[in-house]
């Protein structure tokens, strides 16, 4: 079996071809620099251009499933130039790999796979959201991730099922957000987000990247929140990865205008709230190897637990 990914050697991508070689599957993936190509049975590159719509289109042969994982970083400031990469990146990359699967033919595509993220969903502490709900986040975000959608259902067009996996916080130790948040909580200075109310939904990598195989190898269809089982409030979080790092709190919650201060617009993502169910993947026979998030943390940040150590932190996390 080969898949093509785009944004192969991202956090996610990383982990998904990762996975793959493990599973002797061979990897294509597309890439903006040259310097990057790889030519390898199991693992080879192919450049490609979004900006210019540009694509070698040798990069879908013997292609059986595609993810995509394209778009340029949310965690940079937003500024009005950043926030046109943000999108343009996103819809150009999908675009390009439709163009590029008319000129190719898509008859031995079984599968198509694209990120999206659950930054669609309005913010709010109350809510409970299902891949059902309708109503969009009326921010940056929102209309990212909506204009993202609205591009990956052109594929739809094509004889093969496509699917669109809303990422939540993904749990990495070298990437992603965790990191920043482990930082200042390491050097003494961490806190909570305003009221820590907000919801996490958030995802260990492994489990993320075994949703998208997931997904191609059971050939489904439609929107799936990934995210896992359990999100935790954001106090309760930084709570979390304290206790693990075994570093004291002791600082006020930041305030969000101290935020905004430092980051602008981005400071949005620290303080927007979406508890995200997961059931509609765990329905179609998907299941999770990290549902609660000590566990997650203990694993990231390699830390040994007693049974009855994590009996009672599983415990707090379903009280909380």
């Amino acid at each position: 079996m080969r898949i093509l990914i785009t944004g192969a050697t991202g956090l996610v991508g990383s982990e998904i071809v990762r996975q793959c070689h493990a599973q002797n599957i061979h990897v294509n993936y597309l890439t903006t620099s040259k310097d990057k190509l790889v030519s390898k049975t199991e693992y080879q590159g192919f450049y490609w251009n979004p900006d210019k719509g540009e694509i070698d289109l040798n990069c879908f042969k013997g292609v059986s499933a595609i993810i995509n994982l394209a778009g340029a970083s949310i965690a940079k400031r937003w500024t009005p130039k950043y926030k046109k990469i943000i999108l343009s990146s996103r819809v150009q990359s999908l675009q390009t790999l439709h163009k590029g699967l008319l000129e190719f033919g898509s008859e031995y595509i079984k599968s198509f796979v694209s990120a999206s993220a659950i930054g669609i969903y309005p913010s709010s502490v109350g809510n409970y959201y299902t891949e059902e709900e309708q109503a969009v986040d009326n921010s940056f975000l929102g209309e990212v991730v909506e204009r993202w959608e609205q591009e990956a259902d052109q594929f739809q067009g094509f004889p093969f099922p496509v699917a669109k996996i809303r990422i939540g916080l993904v749990m990495a130790k070298d990437g992603g957000a965790l990191p920043q948040m482990t930082k200042p909580i390491d050097n003494y200075v961490g806190s909570a987000f305003g009221s820590g109310e907000q919801w996490q939904s958030w995802i260990h990598i492994q489990d993320l990247a075994r949703m998208f195989l997931f997904a191609v190898d059971n050939t489904l269809s439609g929107v799936f929140n990934g995210v896992a089982p359990n999100p935790v409030s954001n106090e309760k979080l930084v709570k979390k990865i304290a206790d693990v790092l075994k570093k004291p709190l002791f600082l006020p919650n930041i305030p969000e205008f101290v935020m905004k201060l430092v980051l602008g617009e981005m400071s949005y993502l620290l303080f927007s709230s979406q508890r995200v169910s997961s059931k509609k993947i765990e329905e179609t026979g998907f299941s999770f190897k990290y549902t609660n998030v000590c566990p997650a943390l203990q694993e990231i940040y390699g830390v040994k637990s007693s049974s009855k150590t994590s009996e009672m932190g599983l415990k707090k996390e379903y009280s909380s």
